[in-house]
């Protein structure tokens, strides 16, 4: 996904509704793409079907950055950073957990599931701010870094509504945690940042993946 696609410059706004909207399109396109997809053996066949895991990122981060007027090297190009891959991993679990209840949980679910629950638990816990002490996040001995709430919240990011990408990014992760639990996930992992170097010549991109 090309997040600067989502952002108006002049508005100084990025529009979270059309990148969540976005991030639920491609997660089903990805599923749709494990059943159709050649695998080069037997044994990736075997893990992909099983699994059905996903590789949904965005790419061009520095290029919106830059118009935003944020340098990269600071909390609060940090935080937006943060906030739009809460975003993108937590709605991309949600939209698997929505699969899951029409199409069932991928294969290997069932005996993986607390382990699962936990990993999104802990995510959850990192995109609310909870201070990075292990003891704060379930069987983890190196904490996760936290979403900075506090830079976001002292208006010290120069976007008109950082405090909306703040709230969506928390929301992502409470709703993928409450739809886990109920129906599962139909894909074990859903996201990667991938370096996109090639593709995001391709997406007209003049950065790529986060660098």
């Amino acid at each position: 996904i090309n997040v600067l696609k989502f952002y108006d410059a002049g508005e100084s706004v990025f529009d979270v509704d059309r990148y969540e909207h976005a991030i639920d399109l491609w997660t089903i396109v990805l599923e749709i793409s494990v059943l159709m997809a050649s695998y080069p053996s037997s044994e990736v066949a075997r893990l992909s079907w099983k699994y059905r895991t996903l590789g949904l990122g965005y790419a061009n981060l520095g290029a919106m950055l830059m118009q935003a007027g944020i340098p990269y090297d600071s909390e609060e190009a940090r935080a937006v950073c943060a906030c739009l891959t809460s975003i993108l991993t937590g709605r991309a679990y949600r939209q698997s957990a929505v699969m899951a209840a029409q199409l069932g949980a991928f294969e290997g679910y069932a005996e993986n599931r607390d382990s699962m629950l936990r990993v999104i638990r802990n995510h959850r816990l990192a995109a609310h701010g909870v201070p990075r002490d292990a003891a704060n996040f379930e069987t983890l001995t190196i904490a996760p870094v936290p979403i900075d709430h506090d830079v976001i919240n002292a208006g010290r990011v120069p976007m008109a509504n950082a405090d909306d990408l703040l709230d969506h990014s928390t929301r992502a992760w409470d709703e993928a945690l409450q739809a886990g639990e109920k129906f599962g996930y139909r894909n074990a992992q859903v996201t990667v940042i991938a370096p996109t170097g090639t593709i995001g010549l391709l997406m007209d991109c003049d950065t790529t993946g986060v660098e």
